[in-house]
């Protein structure tokens, strides 16, 4: 069994978001999350860097991202790293979840997206779900507010232009992807596009919102620890 979790946040990037499914989550002995700058929009090839820094050079490890971070986890997992042992993509894709015209209008507005908080109608749509805690609903737009508008804008950019379609290829290590049913963001053409490159991927499905781990904690964190157990330390 693998006994390292590192984790890679959403477009918030807070790993405060991950605190119920940090405490939830059984089998590895240490845990930590990366935390993106609130105030500074690094591209992906920057981040890259950072994650290549922060992530253990000496233990082996897993590498969960979320959302937004998959494409820098695959690019990361792409490098084949001494350590790493196995990725699990939440809600993940490889290129951009909004395609055609959609694509294009997505661009357009992006500057205006974040110019206002979010409206709690689509924080729960888009999100967490209708029926989610009152708590969980200040938690997400207490994560979105404290990033600059600028930020999710150059965020939500990079999202729109990725292509890590190359880099999935190059993986070697074990894939879980992690594929919440009702989710309204990223859809299941993502799942089917990344099924195409890497036919072998593992894919557990929760019924549930784009934040998976944040409305289903429980139900994530024992998908996480099965798949972490099933992994060899080598």
């Amino acid at each position: 069994m693998i006994n390292r979790l590192v984790l890679l946040p959403g477009m918030h990037g807070t790993g405060e978001l991950f605190s119920e499914f940090m405490r939830m989550i059984l089998g590895p002995t240490h845990i930590e999350a990366f935390h993106y700058p609130t105030d500074a929009s690094p591209s992906y090839s920057q981040l890259l860097g950072a994650v290549e820094s922060f992530v253990p050079a000496s233990e082996n490890f897993v590498l969960l991202a979320e959302s937004f971070s998959t494409p820098l986890a695959i690019q990361f997992a792409a490098t084949n790293p001494p350590t790493l042992r196995g990725l699990i993509l939440c809600a993940g894709f490889a290129t951009s979840p909004i395609r055609g015209w959609r694509k294009s209008f997505a661009s357009l507005i992006a500057p205006l997206v974040f110019r206002l908080p979010l409206p709690r109608i689509a924080v729960s749509h888009f999100l967490v779900g209708a029926d989610a805690p009152e708590s969980l609903h200040a938690a997400v737009r207490a994560a979105i507010l404290a990033v600059k508008p600028a930020v999710l804008t150059a965020r939500l950019l990079q999202v729109l232009a990725v292509d890590a379609r190359s880099a999935l290829s190059k993986i070697s290590v074990p894939i879980l992807f992690i594929q919440p049913q009702q989710d309204r963001l990223v859809g299941p053409p993502c799942l089917e596009e990344i099924r195409g490159i890497k036919p072998q991927i593992e894919v557990a499905q929760i019924r549930g919102p784009h934040l998976i781990l944040q409305r289903e904690p429980q139900q994530s964190a024992n998908i996480v620890a099965e798949f972490m157990n099933r992994l060899k330390e080598s």
